[in-house]
């Protein structure tokens, strides 16, 4: 079979596709009834534990309570008999290495009996809070090896098991954490743990001088937005980029784009329609808020996102998303991809991470209110996240830096590499105020009149939102809208997390013991103004002139991963990390080391990949039309018609070009060693072979060109 013949019956299969019978029905399932059915959550355990055990894992989950000793064995009994009477017949301590994924080693509750028939198995306590993985099969930055290979799973309780499976079976997965025998961290919910202790702590201490007495447990929040594409799948098996790097590595513009901005909460497409039903539906059975799905900017681009949760459990949903996601799309003959910038050309794909703080007892601590220049402890909170951000701006821009989210970052799509906070016409002029010396008015909310009689008269913020800015606040949130798509949302939760821990640290230093405290508050906003003011841009993040204008403000512009991940060795970061006990100096280094593997890995990848595409696929396909426009010309003259050799010598140009830029990317690919060698050389050596071959595809009769288009992979669904 030719390669066109593959692209038509392709195209043939697609068109030819029947939708699939229904197979959510949320009139006999109701959202109500599925929410949480496939969770071993605190309603489930009310129900199955003693009433002490229960108040015991409550306290846990919701004070930060060390649990007591006895418990888990009950509690491990009783979670087996229920995922045995849902049909699980094995368990897995589901943890989350540095690859960024997430990983589990499954074990059966069944064991052979003495009598040559299958036994039910004791699941006893210590096998529901231990388990014992290989870590040295994981990335670890030297800290394990295969001769120092221990490493253990530690059973998080704050995270309800559930049930995960498909039609041949069920499966009990147990979020844990993982550490090496010697203790360190080896993944990403450990430190997220220890940062949101951290703030716990630091946060207390601020309520506790505005006059609180009953405080509850402050826990960072996140709501992360995620961003993805849908292929179809005859195309994804037929595009090798996409299925070893996740993105298209060529690929000529598709003559329509998204310049009509006609796909941006456009009406979605049938087939797409029913694959988010039944996202919402498994997501629903996990206890996952999926709240907002709607048609993103780009073609073939969508978005889901959540209500708030708890920062940890929001960071273990996020990776269950993301798996939820690629299976479903998968049963619908679509491939989700989750890559930065799957394709040129268009938007890519980010994951803007909403963050706040917040308790039982106070409730959410960015809330400003109606007149934020008199909230004194909104102003202390918001003021300590203006000092973390700028003193720590090189650790957020790292806290987010891969060969991915390099390729959006900086574009006019996403927020650019210059970490700056946006706060919205009326936090700004209110912190100006301050600055100047005392804050004393609040814009206010005003009236929007439509000018339509029939329609209402709509309520209006004090100030506008800009899409614009990495680090924005939305009203009583932070969003952090530079993460990458395909990354886990625990790293930049981390380091804000501790980050803002830091500045509340420091807060309470200056405004404990003060004889006046709103004098001590002043003192200390003015202080944050003055030294980080220069962080706060409510202008376009987009313009050419806020990269001149950030320079003269001192503010740093890490424009890649080589230039970006340095920053979570600087001395500055390993001390705010070992002061809060997050992560040691061994564990940064450990996380450097795997990060800049990890992007020398997936560009080594990439370039192969460009290679062997080019030379295998366009090549062939380029220097055999090339030759049937030659022998063409020749017949023609010998025929005595005159004919333009135009069209020959571009393609025999091109042709020629690029045996020369694959011979450029194989010397500079062979040299390559660290990671600047691959940002500064090899991926513009990679850049030039595809600039030729996507010129070439605007040559090739469409019946010679090997791989499936952006029009058809974009449009098509």
């Amino acid at each position: 079979m030719s390669n066109m013949t593959a692209r038509a019956a392709a195209i043939a299969a697609i068109a030819a596709r029947k939708s699939q019978d229904p197979s959510v029905n949320f009139v006999e399932e109701s959202p109500e009834t599925v929410f949480g059915a496939n969770t071993f959550n605190l309603a489930v355990m009310k129900e199955t534990l003693k009433p002490a055990t229960y108040q015991a894992v409550v306290e846990t989950v919701q004070n930060g309570a060390k649990l007591p000793e006895g418990v888990a064995d009950e509690v491990a009994e009783a979670m087996k008999n229920w995922a045995v009477s849902r049909g699980a017949t094995h368990f897995a301590h589901v943890f989350y290495p540095l690859t960024g994924t997430s990983a589990e080693k499954h074990d059966s509750f069944y064991d052979p009996g003495t009598d040559g028939r299958t036994n039910m198995s004791k699941f006893k306590g210590k096998t529901l809070i231990q388990g014992e993985p290989d870590a040295s099969s994981f990335p670890s930055g030297g800290i394990r090896a295969t001769h120092t290979a221990r490493g253990y799973t530690a059973w998080d309780v704050t995270s309800p098991a559930f049930l995960m499976g498909n039609a041949n079976g069920t499966t009990l997965c147990i979020p844990t954490s993982f550490v090496s025998w010697t203790g360190e961290s080896l993944d990403t919910k450990t430190p997220l743990l220890k940062s949101m202790q951290a703030l716990d702590k630091q946060a207390r201490r601020i309520l506790k001088l505005f006059g609180h007495q009953d405080v509850s447990r402050v826990a960072a929040t996140a709501g992360p937005e995620q961003e993805y594409f849908l292929v179809d799948k005859m195309f994804y098996y037929a595009r090798p980029d996409l299925l070893s790097a996740g993105r298209s590595l060529f690929g000529a513009a598709s003559p329509k784009g998204q310049e009509f901005e006609d796909h941006y909460f456009g009406l979605i497409p049938d087939r797409v329609m029913a694959f988010m039903y039944e996202v919402d539906r498994e997501l629903f059975k996990l206890g996952i808020p999926a709240k907002t799905r709607h048609n993103e900017v780009a073609p073939g681009q969508f978005e889901i996102a959540p209500l708030f949760e708890s920062a940890n459990l929001a960071a273990d949903h996020q990776q269950l998303v993301m798996t939820v996601l690629k299976k479903t799309a998968d049963k619908h003959g679509l491939v989700c991809l989750l890559h930065e910038k799957p394709f040129a050309g268009i938007n890519g794909s980010g994951k803007h991470v909403n963050w706040s703080l917040g308790n039982a007892t106070q409730g959410n601590l960015l809330d400003p209110g109606d007149t934020p220049h008199e909230n004194a402890q909104f102003l202390v909170f918001a003021g300590a996240v203006i000092r973390a951000v700028d003193k720590f701006a090189p650790l957020l821009r790292a806290s987010i830096a891969s060969a991915g989210n390099d390729h959006r970052l900086g574009a006019n799509e996403a927020p650019p590499a210059i970490i700056s906070i946006y706060l919205g016409d009326q936090l700004a002029d209110v912190f100006e105020q301050i600055k100047a010396g005392g804050a004393t008015t609040s814009k206010q909310r005003g009236t929007l009149q439509i000018g339509v009689d029939v329609l209402p008269e709509l309520p209006k913020d004090a100030g506008d939102r800009n899409r614009t800015s990495p680090f924005a606040f939305t009203g009583n949130r932070f969003e952090f809208r530079a993460v990458g798509s395909n990354m886990s949302i625990s790293g930049p939760l981390i380091a804000m997390n501790t980050i803002v821990a830091d500045s509340l640290e420091w807060m309470a230093s200056k405004l404990e013991g003060a004889a006046d405290l709103n004098k001590a508050i002043q003192s200390a906003l003015k202080e944050v103004m003055d030294k980080h003011g220069r962080v706060i841009f409510n202008g376009n993040g987009y313009a050419e002139e806020w990269h001149a204008e950030a320079a003269e403000r001192g503010l740093p512009n890490l424009k890649t991963s080589a230039d970006a991940l340095p920053a979570l060795t600087a001395p500055e970061v390993v001390e705010v990390f070992e002061k809060y006990g997050v992560l040691s100096e061994t564990e940064l280094n450990s996380r450097y080391a795997i990060l800049c593997e990890q992007y020398e890995k997936v560009v080594n990848v990439e370039a192969k990949l460009v290679a062997e595409i080019a030379q295998t696929k366009i090549f062939p396909a380029a220097a055999s039309y090339a030759a049937s426009l030659a022998e063409g010309v020749a017949k023609m003259k010998a025929a005595g018609v005159s004919s333009s050799t135009a069209t020959l010598e571009k393609v025999a140009a091109l042709v020629s070009q690029l045996e020369s830029d694959l011979a450029m990317l194989h010397a500079v690919h062979d040299k390559a060693h660290e990671v600047g060698d691959w940002t500064f050389k090899v991926l513009p050596a990679m850049t030039k072979v595809r600039a030729t071959v996507d010129e070439l595809e605007g040559y090739l009769p469409d019946d010679v060109w090997p791989l499936p288009t952006y029009q058809e992979m974009l449009f098509i669904k």
